[in-house]
């Protein structure tokens, strides 16, 4: 029954326009399909995708990369079982045969690997949340959302990526979708209010025209008292620094404002808006080459704040296990197109999971209506899901889809007990 018959890649579009990889494996079963999402702030270490370089689409075309699919791929995968994720997963990295999956293509890889569970899971007349988990419970991951974007995802009209809250005061995923989508249209309504909005950027959370980052975070907190919620007891922030955009051996340009900071002097500044608002998770705080100062950074507030490693990780076992051993972040960003396979990016996830790091499940910032990381953040159990705002339909389609999953598993949260902040 999970005997891949065949392959067969497809161009599709992403939430940028710009084409991406959608493959389907075909099983006596059934039919797997999954699309590749693609990032716009991405780690040196990522795998990476393969685009054509010629004038259409500006560069961004995929044409090869759906070679390889309908070619090598398809050659190499016809007869194995889709069932064996890791066996399928091992022969995708020994076909592309480099570091980052630059010759087959980072985006041919992941669709592939991640339609090869649908496949699997489809011909057993299961949704891959359950697929995965083996069974009908479960736990719904905390819901984190992006409010306002900034950084690569908005013109770089503020310097920080995305300005995030969480309802971590919520019982269950819907009453925290509810609360969320209240701070979203009151940040809007105050926004437009002040003259402040431009549109919406990437993730759909608001492209804002704020003169300070601190400015940002001044109207986050007023949103959520417009929204009648309480600001670090129902709803807390969570600020993605994204630092190796604007920065790198140890030196930080703020161009919002217009100043320079070393690896101190950043960490001081952010530890400065921990203490003045309710802040419970940062996500690259440093750069990806600023290791000392993660240890460090980790070190001061790691007790009791979320320290999300992204850039510094990308979603890799072994750089898990090294920050484990040296103390440098105390959660993971799990990207599945960062890793390139599932099996790498579930390595990277119980990597942490085991050392008792938390662990995030991500979307991209072009991304698609693909739901695969929905399920993977409630098959494997993951205590927090991000997939950016509560706007857009590439967006809505994946907090709709945890809807549908929570009426079957139950719709409970991870207890605060489970999070830095809660302990």
């Amino acid at each position: 029954m999970t005997i891949i018959q065949g392959v067969r890649g497809r161009r599709g579009g992403d939430s940028r326009g710009r084409p991406t990889v959608e493959t389907e494996i075909y099983v006596v079963g059934g039919i797997g399909r999954a699309i590749a999402p693609a990032g716009a702030s991405t780690g040196s270490g990522e795998a990476v995708d393969l685009r054509d370089g010629d004038p259409n689409f500006g560069g961004y075309d995929v044409r090869n990369a759906l070679a390889a699919v309908d070619g090598e791929i398809a050659d190499a995968l016809v007869g194995m079982d889709a069932s064996d994720q890791a066996g399928v997963d091992e022969v995708l990295i020994a076909l592309d045969g480099t570091p980052n999956k630059s010759r087959l293509g980072g985006n041919a890889i992941v669709a592939t690997s991640m339609a090869v569970a649908h496949a699997a899971a489809a011909a057993r007349e299961v949704p891959l949340w359950r697929y995965l988990s083996g069974s009908a419970t479960g736990m719904m991951p905390l819901p984190e959302i992006q409010i306002f974007g900034g950084g690569a995802h908005a013109g770089r009209r503020v310097d920080v990526q995305d300005f995030m809250v969480m309802a971590t005061g919520a019982t269950d995923y819907g009453e925290a979708l509810d609360w969320t989508a209240r701070v979203y249209l009151a940040a809007g309504k105050l926004m437009a209010e002040r003259g402040d909005l431009q549109g919406v950027a990437d993730e759909g959370g608001y492209w804002p025209a704020f003169e300070t980052n601190e400015a940002a975070l001044d109207m986050l907190v007023r949103s959520i008292e417009a929204a009648g919620l309480v600001p670090g007891e129902q709803v807390t922030i969570s600020l993605d620094i994204a630092a190796s955009e604007f920065g790198s051996k140890g030196r930080y340009w703020l161009g919002l404002e217009g100043r320079e900071l070393d690896s101190d002097g950043l960490s001081e500044m952010l530890l400065g808006w921990l203490n003045r608002y309710p802040i419970v998770s940062v996500e690259d705080p440093l750069g990806e080459d600023d290791e000392a100062g993660l240890i460090a950074f980790t070190a001061a507030v790691g007790d009791a704040v979320q320290i999300i490693g992204y850039d510094f990780l990308v979603t890799d076992a072994a750089r898990v296990r090294s920050a484990v051993e040296k103390g440098a972040c105390n959660a993971v960003l799990v990207k599945p197109n960062q890793a390139g396979t599932l099996t790498e990016a579930k390595a990277a996830f119980e990597t942490a999971k085991c050392a008792g790091w938390g662990a995030v499940i991500s979307a991209r910032s072009g991304e698609t209506e693909d739901l695969t990381i929905v399920h993977l953040a409630v098959g494997w159990q993951a205590r927090q899901l991000k997939v950016g705002s509560f706007a857009r339909s590439e967006r809505m389609a994946k907090w709709n889809e945890g809807l549908r999953v929570a009426e079957v598993v139950g719709p409970a949260l991870p207890t605060p007990s489970m999070f830095p902040w809660g302990v």
